[in-house]
């Protein structure tokens, strides 16, 4: 089981940043799982689960590409 660290948790920072997305809007469960997810919690918080097989920093690219979706997805509702 692996567990996200203090540096990887400020790249994930950086993406939410150039989104416009609040730091208090989401939650980072230290506990990485792959393939590593985003999605809309009930509460309308954005829960980040980084991914345990892929370094953080390859898989920026692909958070910001499901964030994206996610943020869309709620402008549509």
């Amino acid at each position: 089981m692996a567990v996200i660290r203090l540096p990887e948790i400020e790249e994930i920072f950086t993406v939410l940043e150039r989104l416009g997305v609040s730091r208090e809007a989401v939650v980072i469960p230290l506990t990485k799982h792959d393939p590593g997810t985003a999605r809309v919690l009930a509460d309308e918080r954005v829960e980040i689960v980084a991914p345990e097989s892929a370094t953080v920093a390859a898989w920026l690219p692909t958070l910001e590409t499901l964030l994206r979706e996610l943020l869309a997805g709620r402008a549509e509702d």
